[in-house]
C-alpha cells in the first residue's frame, strides 16, 4: 500500500499534471524563459509606474 501511495504522489508531482489541473500558471518552455521573465519584469515595472484608480478593475484569468 505504501508503494501505491508513493506512486500516486510521484504521478501528481509532474509539472504537466499540476498545470493540467490549473494548480499553477502553466509550464514555460525552457527556450522561452528569458522572454517570459523579461515580460514579467516589464509588467511589474509598468505596474509601479501607474497610479491606482479606485474604480479600476484588473482582468480575471481563468
Amino acid at each position: 500500500q505504501f508503494d501505491k501511495i508513493v506512486a500516486m504522489f510521484e504521478a501528481q508531482a509532474d509539472a504537466f499534471y499540476t498545470s493540467g489541473l490549473l494548480l499553477d500558471d502553466g509550464v514555460i518552455d525552457p527556450r522561452d524563459t528569458r522572454a517570459v521573465l523579461a515580460f514579467c519584469l516589464d509588467t511589474c515595472a509598468e505596474a509601479q509606474a501607474r497610479t491606482l484608480r479606485p474604480l479600476s478593475f484588473g482582468v480575471a484569468r481563468m
